[in-house]
């Protein structure tokens, strides 16, 4: 026998090997198509739609179904009913983090976002404490917003009226929120070194959205020893942490116990205090990445939003139009928009939530983890199984939303007008892992939007017609896409 059949006779025999010795899952998994080994469903899960080839099998298997992802055992949640079920319904067994590996090299399971259990804990009701004390979801936060809102206005007028793309724009006031929250001070919009930190957290956005990433998420035990694009993020990341390490050692330096400026004294302190105590989580590393997540999450997640809804708002300028009359009618044009605005502006509430429903930022959610043996709905999922809730799909279940795939703000309006809460839009996930900035970020897309079209109306280069009514499909990540505008004062 030849070298060459030799050696694939022994790579079968191998894969065949491994198949026979996967272990086997106790209880009964919810179903789901066959699977090859080391590969999973890589055949019927495809880098370049990943959630339409999940969408696709939740027709076949039902709204709780099992895939492999490589070698990794994961259970699909399609459905609003179906993730609101195992999100809140069963909060506490669904609430570890899963895996996603073009991330994983920077995070390791540390930092408030990727972590689990003892040290996740710790970390998320420290952020949270520390966040609300900086004033999350009150006036001192909401009057932060509002500067940089009218400092956000003062660099929109210097477009004159010429076209221009938003995007630093827009992401250089939604991060200096964040920044002033976690550095202690924000930056003008043409410092070079915050441009670039913006650039690199855009790119982060865009790579962990590719088909590449994709695939790199199911073919990792391959590819991760390989150089290719899935260095990337990687590097990216290791520049903005290197960023923040240098903002955590000046804060060191000028520490003043009585009288933190920013979260990052808040976790310096904290750090001092805990210094004695076995095994604290409050540790420079978990100081550095979760200021990291803090950091990318308060910067794209909301500037993508707002990017988004001026393309939609363009897209239809009839809805602009009303947003714009509401404007007008409960704030007018001699005082800038207030977060108690938004109670008596219910159909710019209801664009605000459609927009959102529309957007679909993060279709599949960050992957989760059962944290013990679960059942659920007549399923036995094993400990530490992972867990792809879609966010997606419950955004757009049509048991919730009468037209799921039209941009409507009639799915948020009650038939007499009134704002109308929907408990399929979960743009911000649900249950224990929500996003603890959902509060802040609810508020900048209120004060941000409702300011700029206070002041202008946004116009289109091209016919409404002809602008794309979705963001770029990708696999973790949905990004608007890129485009131009010009702005018409009122």
């Amino acid at each position: 026998m030849t070298f060459v059949p030799l050696l694939l006779l022994l790579l079968l025999l191998g894969l065949l090997l491994l198949l026979a010795l996967r272990p086997r899952a106790p209880g009964r998994l919810p179903p789901g198509p066959p699977a090859l080994p080391l590969l999973g469903n890589l055949l019927q899960i495809s880098p370049t739609s990943t959630l339409q080839s999940l969408l696709k099998l939740s027709k076949k298997y039902g709204p709780v179904f099992t895939v492999y992802v490589g070698s990794r055992r994961v259970v699909v949640l399609s459905g609003h009913a179906a993730v609101r079920e195992a999100l809140v319904g069963n909060a506490e067994a669904f609430a570890g983090r899963g895996r996603l590996p073009t991330v994983e090299e920077t995070f390791r399971g540390h930092g408030v976002v990727f972590s689990g259990g003892e040290r996740w804990r710790q970390l998320r009701r420290f952020s949270l404490t520390t966040l609300r004390d900086f004033g999350m979801g009150r006036g001192a936060l909401e009057s932060r917003i509002q500067e940089e809102a009218q400092a956000l206005l003062q660099e929109l007028r210097r477009t004159q009226g010429q076209p221009f793309d938003p995007t630093f724009k827009v992401g250089c006031a939604v991060s200096n929120v964040i920044c002033s929250v976690v550095f202690g001070n924000r930056f003008e919009y043409g410092d070079p070194e915050f441009l670039e930190l913006l650039q690199m957290i855009n790119e982060v956005f865009q790579e962990i959205g590719t088909p590449w990433a994709q695939f790199y998420d199911m073919a990792e035990t391959f590819l991760k020893h390989l150089p290719g694009p899935h260095t990337k993020v990687p590097r990216l990341l290791a520049r903005v942490r290197s960023f923040i390490a240098r903002r955590v050692q000046d804060n060191a330096r000028s520490l003043e116990p009585g009288c933190p400026r920013d979260f990052i004294d808040c976790f310096l302190l904290q750090m001092e205090k805990e210094k004695h105590r076995p095994g604290s989580e409050f540790t420079l590393e978990n100081l550095e990445l979760t200021v990291l997540n803090l950091f990318f999450a308060g910067t794209e997640t909301v500037g993508s939003t707002l990017r988004y809804g001026f393309l939609m708002l363009m897209k239809h300028p009839e809805v602009q139009e009303k947003v714009q009359e509401e404007i007008e009618r409960v704030i007018g044009r001699g005082r800038v928009p207030a977060a108690e605005d938004r109670g008596r502006m219910p159909y710019t509430d209801a664009v605000i939530h459609e927009l959102q429903r529309c957007g679909d930022l993060l279709p599949l959610s960050l992957p989760h983890r059962v944290t013990r043996d679960t059942l659920f709905r007549g399923y036995l999922i094993p400990k530490d199984t992972e867990v792809y809730p879609l966010l997606s799909s419950a955004l757009r279940d049509p048991a919730a939303f009468p037209r799921p795939d039209a941009f409507d703000p009639a799915n948020f309006l009650a038939a007499d007008g009134t704002f109308r809460k929907n408990e399929a839009f979960v743009p911000f996930s649900a249950g224990k892992r929500v996003c603890l900035g959902e509060a802040l970020a609810r508020m900048e897309l209120f004060l941000f939007l409702t300011a700029v079209l206070q002041s202008f109306r946004l116009r289109p280069l091209v016919p409404p017609a002809q602008l794309p009514a979705d963001p770029l499909p990708g696999g973790f990540a949905n990004v608007p896409p890129r485009y131009r505008l010009r702005l018409e004062a009122r």
